[in-house]
């Protein structure tokens, strides 16, 4: 590693070559005011102009996130033309900003607003004609606001990073320049996934999920018994709206918020992930003694299968038939449950707490429906839970830990847990598996083999007892694309392979908290580099601390198929918990 000398406000550093004057600034202790690679890593190209600085050997102001040091740079930050520039940098964004901020979903988490504190932005500094404002609503999951847009480009960006997608992409020049999907197309009418992620890393409120808070309050209203189901990945991740460091489990505390809320009933959509286990295992084998379509293909992720359908419809059969988790759960709160209550179908209302964007769109299949009734009535996300609590007058941090409601649906076992991890639903079917093809369990538990948190693809060859499964899992449609073009080709060598939509699976989710190093205190700082790491360590420690680790060992799941469903894969199961799918628009062939 070489390094350079340089000055920075006349004090003499020695830093990496090849750094930016942003990168190196900040291993120096200083944080100039930016909009990109110290909010989430997406660069933009040094476009939005406010990280400006001056530097010997530049002709005048260069923008620090893209200009690389050198040897004997003298850096200034805070002169009066840098500190001038950076300010009318920011008051010309603000210029063609809609600054409705009490009203934007992004108000607390606005880097647009952090910055323009920062730098002293004056209100109104320069006032005319503001950009024609497009407002797209007609997508299940994502609201689109150009009014808030500052074309950084970070949601282009990531699009293309994690998914290798360009949905999005400027559109016209100039002063007439937007942000969409190609030919101003609704994200309802292009081949968008839906899974957020560029919702995640817009500065502003202008890419924003859809909220389903009034769906909640209007049902409760109405008088219907409304359940909550929560998916395992919010209790990693929903403390740090309340101020808990990234990583850190509140899991009794959200369920005493929830109660709080007025939900009649609330379940861990754990259980729902050892019925999914059951029914998926069950699959896999039928398919591996049978010659069946292999490799199969988790089906847990709408982000993924979306992709499935827009991108690979010749090779949906690969998919496992199985609902999603909550999707499964909520077909049993809406028939064995209600039964068991006395209640009427119509009457239940399922709200599932979701990580996921993409949820939205898929309670919205007709695939998913049984006899005409959705499984689930709302999604929210951990975000609009936060929301809701805040507004609540609901103190986090005083809240009593309490538990599950346990009537039907309240055990759960690790390997549910760990559905919220990339490489989570394939350790959890690996220790089902084991056991129906061995008659016994797996010494050791955990496949550790398959587990992991970053993007990309993971391969393993498992043998169990003489029976070699060759498996590989992938999270976000860039690696997924990479195993899917294998098969498509003839040369996939595996049998079972786990896809996920995120970049690090459910953990990583649209729906999940804004991890915005600017506004979060006492985190490392590279925290935009282990918080997935930190957020799966928390799943993963809650699966170690159960007593029954296979969903095969979960008595409610017992006892349900011995009193309602038969068995895996049985008719009544199909019915409730298993799915089609179909070729759409965008399919390539």
């Amino acid at each position: 590693m070489s390094l350079v000398n340089i000055k920075i406000e006349g004090q003499p550093y020695q830093v990496e070559a090849g750094l930016t004057i942003l990168e190196a600034a900040k291993k120096c202790g200083y944080e100039i005011p930016s909009l990109c690679a110290f909010n989430h890593g997406e660069c933009n190209q040094g476009s939005c102009r406010v990280c400006l600085v001056e530097a010997t050997g530049a002709r005048g102001l260069v923008a620090s996130c893209v200009y690389p040091v050198n040897e004997g740079m003298e850096i200034r930050i805070s002169t009066p033309k840098a500190t001038q520039a950076r300010r009318r940098s920011v008051e010309l964004l603000l210029s063609n900003h809609n600054v409705n901020c009490q009203q934007c979903g992004k108000n607390g988490h606005c880097e647009l607003l952090h910055v323009a504190q920062l730098v002293g932005a004056r209100e109104g500094a320069y006032k005319g004609e503001k950009s024609d404002t497009i407002i797209d609503e007609l997508a299940p999951a994502l609201v689109r606001d150009t009014s808030k847009c500052i074309l950084c480009g970070r949601c282009i960006a990531r699009c293309s990073n994690a998914h290798g997608l360009g949905i999005l992409g400027f559109e016209n020049r100039g002063f007439k320049t937007f942000v969409s999907p190609a030919q101003n197309r609704s994200f309802a009418n292009s081949p968008c996934i839906q899974c957020g992620q560029c919702v995640n890393v817009c500065p502003t409120g202008a890419l924003m999920e859809k909220s389903e808070i009034d769906k909640v309050d209007a049902a409760v209203k109405a008088g219907k018994h409304v359940v909550c189901q929560v998916a395992p990945a919010v209790r990693a991740a929903i403390g740090e709206e309340f101020g808990y460091k990234i990583g850190t489990p509140t899991t009794g505390k959200m369920i005493a918020a929830l109660r709080r809320l007025g939900f009649e009933k609330i379940y861990d959509v754990n259980f729902g992930a050892d019925l999914t286990i059951m029914e998926e295992g069950t699959e896999l084998l039928h398919r591996l003694t049978n010659n069946g379509v292999l490799p199969m293909i988790t089906s847990c992720s709408p982000g993924w299968v979306n992709y499935a359908e827009y991108n690979y419809g010749d090779l949906l059969d690969h998919l496992s038939s199985c609902k999603s988790p909550h999707q499964m759960q909520g077909a049993i709160i809406k028939s064995y449950w209600a039964e068991q209550h006395g209640y009427v179908p119509k009457d239940v209302f399922v709200v599932s707490v979701m990580p996921c964007i993409a949820k939205k769109f898929e309670k919205e299949r007709e695939q998913e429906k049984v006899n005409g009734i959705e499984d689930v009535d709302a999604v929210i996300t951990t975000r609009e839970l936060a929301k809701m609590i805040k507004r609540s007058g609901i103190i986090y941090d005083r809240l009593p830990d309490e538990e599950w409601d346990q009537d039907i649906m309240g055990d759960y076992s690790g390997a549910g847990v760990i559905f919220g991890v990339t490489g989570g639903v394939m350790e959890a079917a690996l220790r089902t598996v084991y056991f129906k093809l061995t008659g016994k369990e797996y010494d050791k538990i955990e496949f550790t083999e398959v587990r992991g948190h970053d993007a990309g693809i993971r391969e393993a060859a498992i043998d169990i007892n003489g029976t070699v499964v060759n498996v590989a899992i992938a999270s976000g449609m860039k690696s997924a694309k990479v195993l899917l073009d294998e098969i498509r080709n003839g040369t996939s060598k595996y049998q079972f392979i786990e896809i996920m939509g995120c970049p690090g699976g459910c953990i990583n989710g649209g729906g999940q908290p804004y991890v915005r190093p600017c506004f979060l205190h006492g985190e490392e700082d590279n925290i935009l580099d282990t918080y997935k790491e930190k957020r799966a360590k928390a799943l993963y420690s809650e699966d170690e601390r159960q007593v029954v680790r296979q969903s095969h060992n979960n008595p409610q799941i017992v006892e349900l198929y011995e009193k309602y469903l038969g068995e895996p894969n049985s008719h009544k199961a199909h019915e409730l918990l298993h799915t089609t799918y179909a070729a759409r628009e965008g399919f390539n062939d």
